[in-house]
């Protein structure tokens, strides 16, 4: 393990040994800021409605095509800001709100949206001495500028969706010389609470300069902070900005109830649960939902952020018909946000829905969406921190094999580097690491290792010695490189915002550097917050200094952002055909503005898992939700958590199955592997001083069930990676809260222990201890009617709304299929899904009341880029009037697959078919069919049609 030097400081030292002995202490708080202990927080932070000190100067208006624009003014100190309005293609506006002479440039943000917004012309239908209306869309959406006091309202048709500055809590501290805010305060005006902007800024002690702890921020432009409270008047419940270990509706936070929820990426192991504390990523969009519409705010800024929740009494029930918000005036106002940054400039995106799906695609419209990954990456994953040696993988792998388990990827910690070097391998532990991973490829297998951002301080590493000879650390605030603590003892950080130092890092994948890898090993981006063990709350100072002179504050959140998009950036050129024709300097800079960018066809997709994320980092890397803990709440966490990164463009979202720290007994392990089933992102993962965990440790019971667990998963994975694809084309979630499809059933909404799958499956796993039973609520429509939902495992129909008690036993995960749905399957399950490519599929077939149902299919080569040249094949699959047929969706695509129909499961007919009959593409042949009665279930056997044709199949009774 790490070495404990005599000159390491003190509190690197104290934070590796809670890491490496989990069970001696949990998260310290002390060592992670309230809003209290910040100062911007605490300024800028109001609770109670104000009359907003901003006014619109109405005869600055200026006019053009695709935006209006419009000083601001504010009425005691007088400065001057400027208001830039446009309406976005797809249902939304775009507000920035900018100083217009500030003494330097703020920061905006880059690299978070896929690429630039299409913006669409904006006319101003009037203008008064009270507001002016612009209009957009032919009309359908209009945003109301509102003269003094400013307030931005945003309408779809006649509905007030989004209101920004209605409780008057705008604030933006403009830059200004230190100088001249150093007059004595004012006790009396003080105390009356009547401060104008530069009389709070010089009262605050951390305005200037703060200190956290041993550390110093000595905030070079001094206070830069900006505040702006969005409502939502349609809605019920607001929910969004990840990530937090908290339920997935948002609490009420405001009027020091708690502190606002905080993004911040920060290193928290072993993070407390039920709370809004900064964790790894920051996402920082925000929606509210209500019976009548869904709308939402993207506040794009990379700086520490809080966001103060108005909501609902939390004392009270909150899916009552009617729901009590709580403000300062007892009023029934609806629930809204107040987002409160350090530093940057207002840069909004309103979403204006008006439903869930759409409003979810509003923001995936913006930042991109996962590009689909290789089919082996959505299958098990087996890790821990770490296996030990070359002979331990394959010991690993071989056991897998020897009970039956199925499993596709091997992964490797820290401990397989060079003293923690990365892009260099332990030649002690790992004497052969190509022939080690050629054994994996072999039997269908993958390998991911660890490439960390912190870099050891050596002078025997190229890296180190290549950063610092060509100056591509991050500096501090002196100009001389940040050294920092990690995992390799002392450490600097490359300067990811400059290109030059993207392009180098994204070089080292190259297979003629990092020779002992090969283009099929996946990649692992973690510490990438970034940590740092003896910083100011393990991360880096906020005056530290990147890329263009910008500080850290000002990029805090991007950070694993830009290591993760040099990470992708390097595996595509690792991956590329060598027979490519096209420039990879132009494909690297398609891709990085747009997920669907122009790559080579032969090129392999790259699978990286990244623990800080950012929004857009979706189009980069899979997320998982850092290191938890083996306890019942933190298996109830995962699926909160993972539902608030889904609806927030994260699809491909999982927690460290059985818990990271700790030692799980079996029921919670065999029920983690249940839930971590229905997850898109499915690995194991344990601390280097838990027990081995791998699942034939156990007691054999417990081994059977999650066999059992894992064997679910690759029979579904047709219908996974089917999601995956139609995820990449539409942007929608692919895990869905209940909300998503039912936003009138306002019972649905805290529904956080269950979930959807698309649309077609709906998941309540036992998440509790010793259950015999679980409540699964089941939705219901605006007509108050319920979906027909079949039990996947015998059948059973359900088909009213509300709560209905169901039985379990240890194998038991009850999941359920929505009537009128076909989903894909494939049953033969194999050692990898790389060896089930061109095996057989089966069909279920659940009919709604009509006696319909619809689905498809996505059928490709499963591991590379080719399908963005028409080689795959898009099914639709449609049972009517006794009927099931096949076509293709993208006629013009095709892909020679071997793959056939095997079976046809047909569940809720109203009776059974005595046979079927099925005719293939032209109608030139016909087969008579055999019918069996399973399960509560009718089964077409072997229909022998391949997957390329058209046939249709006709039910005989």
């Amino acid at each position: 393990m790490v070495a404990l030097t005599a000159n390491m400081p003190i509190l690197a030292v104290v934070l590796i040994f809670c890491y490496l002995v989990p069970e001696s202490i949990s998260v310290d708080r002390n060592n992670f800021k309230t809003c209290e202990q910040s100062s911007f927080c605490r300024r800028l932070r109001r609770s109670d409605p104000e009359v907003s000190k901003f006014e619109v100067l109405p005869e600055t208006l200026q006019t053009y095509k695709d935006h209006v624009q419009l000083d601001l003014q504010h009425s005691e100190s007088k400065h001057l800001y400027v208001l830039k309005l446009a309406s976005v293609k797809g249902g939304m506006f775009h507000f920035e709100i900018n100083e217009k002479s500030p003494l330097s440039e703020r920061y905006r943000v880059v690299d978070a949206l896929v690429k630039e917004p299409e913006y669409l012309p904006i006319k101003v239908e009037s203008s008064s001495a009270t507001a002016i209306i612009v209009s957009a869309d032919g009309g359908t959406n209009k945003a109301v500028i509102q003269i003094a006091p400013l307030k931005l309202d945003f309408y779809h048709g006649d509905k007030l969706m989004v209101s920004a500055n209605s409780k008057g809590l705008m604030r933006m501290e403009h830059l200004r010389r230190k100088e001249s805010a150093q007059p004595a305060r004012d006790e009396e005006e003080g105390a009356e609470g009547h401060e104008n902007e530069v009389q709070e800024v010089k009262e605050d002690p951390g305005a200037w300069e703060e200190n956290f702890k041993s550390h110093h921020d000595s905030k070079p432009n001094g206070p830069e902070a900006l505040a702006i409270d969005f409502s939502f008047p349609q809605s019920k419940v607001l929910f969004g900005i990840p990530e937090h270990a908290d339920s997935f509706v948002l609490k009420h936070t405001a009027g020091g109830k708690s502190d606002p929820y905080r993004l911040y990426n920060l290193d928290v192991f072993e993070y407390e649960l039920d709370n809004g504390m900064a964790l790894y990523g920051a996402v920082p969009v925000i929606y509210g939902t209500g019976p009548g519409a869904t709308a939402g705010v993207y506040w794009q800024n990379a700086a520490e952020t809080w966001v103060d929740i108005f909501a609902s009494d939390q004392e009270k029930n909150v899916m009552s018909s009617i729901i009590n918000f709580v403000s300062s005036s007892n009023q029934q106002d609806p629930p809204a946000a107040n987002f409160i940054s350090e530093s940057g400039i207002m840069d909004v995106f309103i979403l204006l829905g008006p439903s869930p799906l759409e409003t979810f695609r509003q923001y995936t419209d913006l930042t991109g969406t996962a590009p689909l990954p290789q089919l082996y990456a959505i299958a098990y994953h087996q890790c821990r921190w770490n296996y030990n040696d070359e002979q331990d993988v394959t010991t690993v792998s071989a056991k897998f094999d020897e009970h039956d388990i199925p499993m596709d990827t091997m992964w490797l910690d820290i401990e397989y580097t060079d003293g923690k070097k990365y892009f260099t391998w332990d030649h002690h532990k790992f004497p052969h690491p190509l022939e080690m991973i050629r054994n994996l490829t072999e039997r269908g297998r993958h390998l991911t290792v660890i490439i960390d951002p912190h870099i050891k301080r050596d002078g025997g590493y190229f890296f180190h010695n290549d950063c610092t000879e060509r100056g591509y650390y991050v500096k501090n605030k002196d100009g001389n490189v940040y050294e920092g603590w990690c995992w390799p003892g002392a450490a600097s950080y490359p300067d990811f915002f400059d290109p030059v130092v993207r392009k180098y890092f994204a070089d080292q994948y190259l297979l003629e550097n990092f020779k002992e890898s090969t283009v099929e090993v996946g990649i692992w981006n973690d510490m990438n917050e970034p940590s740092v063990f003896n910083g100011p709350e393990v991360t880096m100072l906020k005056d530290n200094v990147h890329h263009g002179g910008w500080e850290h504050r000002d990029v805090h959140n991007l950070y694993g952002h830009m290591h993760i998009m040099a990470s992708y950036d390097g595996l595509l050129r690792r991956n590329e055909d060598e027979h490519r024709q096209d420039d990879p300097l132009e494909m690297l800079r398609s891709y990085s503005t747009d997920s669907r960018g122009k790559v080579s066809n032969g090129a392999l997709r790259p699978f990286i898992l990244t623990r800080s994320h950012f929004s857009g980092s979706q189009r980069f890397a899979a997320v998982w939700t850092g290191d938890n803990m083996a306890e019942w709440g933190h298996l109830q966490a995962s699926i909160k958590m993972c539902l608030s990164l889904s609806v927030s463009g994260i699809s491909f979202c999982g927690a460290d199955v059985g818990g990271f720290f700790g030692n799980p007994e079996g029921e919670l392990f065999y029920r983690w592997y249940q839930v971590g089933a229905f997850q898109p992102f499915f690995r194991s993962h344990a601390h280097i001083d838990t027990k081995r965990r791998e699942p034939w440790l156990f007691p054999e019971d417990v081994k059977l069930v999650i066999r059992d667990a894992i064997r679910k998963r690759y029979r579904l994975l047709p219908f996974w990676y089917t999601m995956f694809y139609e995820h990449e084309r539409s942007g929608l979630p692919i895990m869905r809260p209940l909300l998503a499809h039912y936003p009138s059933d306002v019972n649905a909404y805290e529904i956080d222990s269950q979930f959807l799958l698309v649309d077609k499956l709906m998941v309540a796993p036992v998440l509790k201890a010793g259950q015999s039973k679980v409540e699964v609520y089941f939705p219901s429509r605006e007509n108050g009617e319920s979906d027909i939902w079949y039990d996947v495992d015998n059948h059973r129909k359900y088909s009213s709304a509300g709560h209905e008690s169901i039985s379990v036993d240890s194998y038991k995960v009850p999941v359920f299929q929505r009537g009128g749905t076909i989903i894909p399957r494939k049953d033969r399950i194999r050692r990898a899904s790389t060896l089930m490519k061109d095996d057989p599929y089966t069909l279920v077939v659940a009919v709604d009341k009509n006696g319909y149902a619809k689905g498809t299919l996505y059928i490709d080569d499963e591991a590379s880029f080719e399908y963005r040249s028409g080689k795959y094949l898009y099914l639709e699959f449609e049972f009517k009037d006794g009927v099931l047929s096949s076509k293709k969706i993208d006629t013009t695509a095709t892909y020679p697959t071997k793959s056939w129909l095997e079976r046809v499961i047909l569940v809720g007919l109203p009776k059974a078919p005595k046979s079927a009959t099925i005719h293939l593409a032209g109608g030139a042949t016909s087969t008579e069919l055999e019918v069996n009665a399973e399960n509560g279930a009718s089964v077409v056997r072997k229909p022998g049609a391949s997957m390329l044709d058209s046939w249709s199949i006709k039910l005989n009774y």
